[in-house]
């Protein structure tokens, strides 16, 4: 007996080295954690439970049946993180540099199938050069049988995926289906295809951090909503969102104690809206002073700038943040802040989280290039995942609420449950000098009468009264009371019950 258990100890500990001692430090060297590092890191000391140790390809082309790698190149199974459960797979570059062959897909889709039926998230940790070109076809279907799971997985658990290494070709589809993606910053990179075939195709020369590097994908393409300095960084960050988050659809996110007392008032809100309503301010400020000890996560922070979005906590219990930006472009609305939004709101939707609304807009960006982009279906996104959403929805307008944009945040027209506004407020279908000019469009000449004009229409319509009695507006509150305004609507709120008509599914303007 004792032998045998020797046996399995050697078997392990091949098992943990991997591709063997060089490249783990050839990993090293690049400034990398290995797959089972990172997978230390990331979970709570002790609790990681390995699925599938021993597995091993069964190719024999190309010499493969020479060269056998306990694992196959991915670390699979669950573990906790602050004590709740997660399955996790992490791709070992120390092994056929993480490639994807017909059973390493199977270590993937095993824990997966394990998500789904369990009701737990599931964190991949991704570093690998692609399917394994020896398998040929077997690797392409193990990559397609991965896709599907993304898919049928969506809107069920949380999928959240982590890019700490190379991540190409098919590759990079199975994360651009999960919720989250996590970049680390000069070691991971995604393309669907490399430098050297743009090169061949388009004659473009380019670098795979220019082409697909964290910079990139954080602030252009926005395919990632966030990068961090090393492998350590982003796993502790990821860590830290998924406290926000719940298991599955079926449960509500978790409650955390907080010290931060419910009733807490902000007087320095009360002085936050500056006299010229042309002048900006920080609604990241609006949002860390409502929220339970002033943490915000934030999402996409390097990408549409104009619209903030990420988790905070209210009373112990996560909140999904929308929020204008009046520091980027006065906070409008365009293309990439629609996009951005939409795809947030919707998620909070999927996982039960409240929806809580900052709104200081003074319209959609006007211009050709949001035209001819698309900004109309674009803007339909944002406007499609609010009215879609059945969650509850909180709305607060500090400042400026202007035309179709009005409509499109959270306003009660599309179903938000409480919509207060500061006294600040400017609801109206657009700013004064605007509409003056073309009510009073026979008195340009004269910029007297056009000033008066302008100030008459101040006077009735820069103000949240209009609006309030008309009962679009719940309540004027004060700027200081909000926290505890929006967390007593949020109580009264957690039984809410919406049904929509039966359908088999929406059809959102992608």
């Amino acid at each position: 007996m004792l032998e045998i258990i020797d046996q399995l100890e050697k078997r392990r500990g091949e098992a943990r080295l991997g591709g063997g001692q060089k490249r783990i430090d050839a990993q090293h060297g690049k400034g990398k954690l290995t797959a089972r590092e990172r997978l230390d890191v990331l979970l709570d000391e002790g609790s990681f439970e390995e699925y599938d140790t021993f597995k091993t390809h069964r190719c024999t082309d190309f010499g493969m049946e020479t060269q056998q790698y306990p694992g196959d190149g991915v670390v699979t199974g669950w573990g906790t993180i602050s004590g709740r459960p997660v399955y996790v797979f992490s791709q070992d570059f120390t092994v056929f540099g993480g490639s994807l062959s017909e059973t390493h897909a199977e270590k993937i889709c095993k824990v997966m199938d394990l998500a789904v039926q369990n009701g737990v998230p599931l964190i991949g940790l991704n570093d690998s050069g692609g399917a394994r070109i020896q398998e040929g076809v077997a690797s392409l279907g193990g990559y397609a049988e991965v896709f599907w799971r993304n898919v049928q997985a969506s809107g069920v658990i949380p999928q959240i995926s982590v890019i700490m290494g190379p991540c190409a070709g098919g590759a990079v589809y199975s994360p651009a289906m999960t919720d989250f993606i996590y970049m680390v910053e000069d070691s991971s990179y995604m393309f669907v295809t490399g430098p050297d075939v743009v090169k061949t195709v388009t004659n473009e020369i380019v670098t795979a951090e220019e082409l697909g590097g964290a910079s990139t994908h954080t602030k252009k393409s926005s395919v990632a909503d966030g990068a961090f300095e090393n492998d350590v960084e982003a796993l502790m960050e990821i860590r830290r969102l998924f406290d926000f988050l719940p298991l599955s659809q079926r449960e509500k996110p978790p409650v955390y104690a907080t010290e931060d007392d419910p009733q807490r008032l902000e007087m320095s809100l009360d002085t936050l809206i500056p006299d010229n309503a042309n002048k900006p301010y920080d609604m990241g400020e609006v949002i860390r002073k409502v929220a339970d000890e002033g943490e915000f996560f934030e999402v996409q922070k390097n990408h549409a700038g104009s619209i903030l979005i990420g988790f905070i906590r209210l009373n112990g219990s996560t909140v999904g943040i929308v929020a204008n930006q009046p520091m980027v472009l006065a906070g409008v609305l365009d293309i990439d802040s629609a996009k951005k939004a939409g795809r947030f709101v919707r998620f909070c939707d999927a996982f039960n989280i409240p929806i809580l609304t900052f709104v200081d807009v003074p319209g959609f960006l006007p211009g050709t290039a949001q035209e001819y982009g698309g900004i109309i279906k674009h803007g339909a996104k944002l406007l499609f995942a609010y009215a879609e959403a059945t969650v509850p929805k909180v709305t607060v307008i500090t400042r400026k609420a202007y035309g179709g944009a009005y409509d499109v945040m959270a306003s009660k027209h599309i179903r938000a449950d409480v919509n207060y506004a500061w006294p600040t407020a400017q609801i109206a279908v657009m700013g004064a000098k605007g509409a003056a000019e073309i009510l009073y469009r026979s008195e340009l000449g004269d910029p007297e009468k056009i000033a008066a004009r302008t100030k008459e229409y101040e006077d009735r319509f820069a103000n949240p009264f209009i609006a309030a009695q008309r009962g679009f507006i719940d309540e004027v509150i004060m700027p200081h009371s909000t926290r505890r305004r929006i967390i007593r609507a949020l109580e009264i709120l957690k039984t809410k019950q919406v049904e929509g008509p039966t359908k088999k599914h929406d059809n959102i303007p992608l």
